[in-house]
């Protein structure tokens, strides 16, 4: 993994209990293509989630 994170796209989607095992499974499979996945909390909105796509 390199010194600079590049953020791709970032995507506002709603809240499942699941969606942590896709990005899991992404960052799992995809990690040698230099991309990363990121899932956070949306804090202006309780049933949302934000994902971000990341090149490292």
């Amino acid at each position: 993994m390199g010194d600079k994170i590049e953020k791709i796209s970032t995507v506002t989607v709603e809240s499942t209990p699941d969606l942590y095992k896709i990005v899991d499974a992404l960052n799992r499979s995809l990690k040698y293509d230099d991309l990363m996945f990121g899932l956070a909390l949306d804090e202006n909105h309780e049933n949302k989630m934000i994902f971000s796509i990341y090149r490292t």
